[in-house]
């Protein structure tokens, strides 16, 4: 069964991600799909403004770590295995779902339209990056938005070291990565990560018509004024940027700190990063991020 839905609403296309059982977190399929609706949204010139949602109670919990933990599933990865042996640890499992979400971050930011993120409950981690790549974000008040990649001993990629200082500066982007707090809709929106909170009865509404409102306008002009804003602050990097994060991302996921966050998520403790000998993951763990 599909995750990732495309609709129409006139000239606003919306994609909605829907793994709710598992908090919206990204497997290599649903990331795939994610990239697929992305890139035909972003290129479709009948669409002219896009709003990006997850269903049920979560935005997006990044990729899915009772996934990673399970090593994946063959025939998604067969292309890791089939010409080249596959090194040990978590990496490689990181690295096929992030290539593909980072490559729809990347159209995202490219986009001669506008994208806008509906953020109706938790953006964490990679559903925190892939909020803040769009160029609105509206929330609810249930939202919350969170780093959290150092909870399990990652390094963070998705857009998020990049977009991060660039949004709130380089003070609180350190302090945000550093001290991890769980930001509510309106301390996101006092922080300059969200353009608006939105009440709960209407907010699907109110980000529909702020969508409608944008693909009346002239799209044209838009896309020009997004890739000079974009030039200006240096996103036109980006890519060159998410390969980075990719890379670090991928040998933090093979580190012995990784191993001992994932149990410690797992098993719904604090993780002891100092411990020099760690365990392996069982794979009955039952979570995500």
């Amino acid at each position: 069964m599909p995750h990732i839905h495309s609709d129409f609403d006139g000239a606003v296309g919306i994609i909605t991600i829907d793994r709710v059982a598992r908090f919206n977190s990204l497997d290599v399929a649903t990331a795939q799909d994610l990239r697929r609706a992305g890139l035909q949204m972003a290129r479709d010139e009948r669409v002219r403004a896009v709003i990006l949602r997850g269903a049920g109670s979560a935005f997006c919990s990044g990729a899915d770590l009772k996934y990673i933990a399970s090593g994946g599933e063959h025939d998604e990865l067969a292309y890791l295995t089939a010409a080249r042996d596959v090194p040990e640890g978590y990496g490689e499992r990181f690295k096929q779902i992030l290539e593909y979400l980072h490559s729809t971050i990347s159209e995202i930011r490219r986009a001669p339209k506008p994208f806008i993120a509906a953020v109706d409950g938790i953006a964490a981690a990679g559903g925190f990056g892939l909020a803040m790549s769009c160029d609105l974000v509206f929330a609810s008040p249930r939202a919350s938005f969170e780093w959290a990649y150092g909870k399990t001993g990652l390094s963070g990629a998705e857009s998020s070291t990049f977009l991060l200082p660039r949004l709130v500066g380089l003070r609180r982007a350190l302090e945000l990565m550093l001290l991890n707090p769980r930001l509510t809709a309106e301390d996101a929106a006092a922080a300059g990560l969200v353009t608006g909170v939105f009440t709960q009865d209407d907010f699907d509404e109110r980000v529909l018509a702020v969508a409608r409102t944008l693909a009346d306008g002239p799209t044209r002009a838009y896309g020009v004024a997004k890739a000079l804003i974009n030039q200006a602050s240096g996103i036109d990097r980006i890519d060159f940027h998410l390969d980075q994060e990719l890379q670090h991302l991928v040998r933090s996921a093979n580190s012995d700190e990784f191993r001992e966050g994932l149990r410690a998520f797992f098993e719904k403790r604090s993780p002891d990063f100092t411990l020099s000998a760690l365990c392996p993951i069982t794979s009955g763990a039952n979570r995500d991020a």
